[in-house]
């Protein structure tokens, strides 16, 4: 399948336009958008794939986050759990309403598309996907954590999180979230009770990472250790944050001198 990617292109531009871009949330995620796109077609040449796969690839990231625009213009957060599932609603706007040939006239590979963006943001992929599609899935699934970082360094914790600047540098850290990050998995989103613990999650989406394109990413854009840099005015949150940072590093280091990936 060949993919105009101009035409791809100006498809979004042309979604988005209605949104108000002088609106820093909806600035954020055209902003995300582009670059895991970017970061799709990096690791998926990292992989050698053929040409027009790595266009897939990039089409994935590019597509992957048009749910967030309605999300945000009725209910006004990204929260998915206090609004809808931005992952499936893209997958309406594409798939249901048919807006994905605005994109390509191609549809032979719209199967692959549509569960890529509709599980992007799952906490496991199903475990009946065929080797293709998970490939796929895979690494718009690292793309879009390892941008995730960039946005929760760039963008102030209260705007994202929802809380003032006292929350945020008064959250403990809930025991259940340093479980999952000790345990080198993603945490769940229902462990996720303080501000602190989301800094604390999308550290630890590192840990889940499945291609050493993805980790040499993390470690050039040095993201992931300005998050853990984490504000705060408690004795307690600082400790847990430097053993935090400790052992990242410590993790980061075995898996280059394990694998001499990155």
């Amino acid at each position: 399948m060949l993919i105009d990617r101009a035409r791809a292109a100006r498809a979004f531009a042309a979604y988005v336009r209605p949104y108000n871009s002088a609106d820093p949330k909806v600035a954020l995620k055209i902003s995300h958008t582009y670059r895991v796109a970017a970061l799709c077609e990096r690791i998926a040449r990292s992989l050698a794939l053929p040409l027009q796969d790595v266009d897939l690839a990039w089409l994935c990231g590019l597509l992957h986050d048009v749910g967030r625009f309605e999300q945000l213009r009725r209910f006004g957060t990204f929260n998915d759990a206090q609004s809808i599932d931005h992952a499936a609603a893209g997958a309406d706007v594409l798939f249901e309403q048919g807006r994905v040939r605005e994109y390509l006239d191609d549809a032979s590979e719209d199967a692959l598309l549509r569960t890529a963006v509709a599980w992007h943001s799952a906490y496991r992929l199903p475990p009946d996907l065929d080797a293709r599609t998970r490939r796929f899935c895979a690494i718009l699934r690292d793309a879009d954590k390892v941008d995730i970082l960039r946005v929760n360094v760039e963008t102030p914790m209260e705007d994202i999180y929802g809380v003032t600047t006292r929350a945020l540098r008064r959250s403990p850290v809930s025991p259940a979230v340093l479980e999952a990050f000790y345990a080198h998995h993603a945490v769940l989103r229902s462990l996720k009770q303080y501000p602190a613990d989301h800094a604390v999650g999308h550290a630890s989406l590192v840990f889940e990472l499945e291609y050493p394109e993805s980790l040499r990413a993390v470690r050039e854009q040095g993201y992931l250790f300005r998050l853990l840099d984490f504000p705060t005015d408690l004795p307690e949150t600082a400790r847990i944050f430097a053993a935090l940072r400790e052992h990242m590093r410590a993790w980061l280091d075995g898996q280059a001198e394990y694998s001499g990936r990155f």
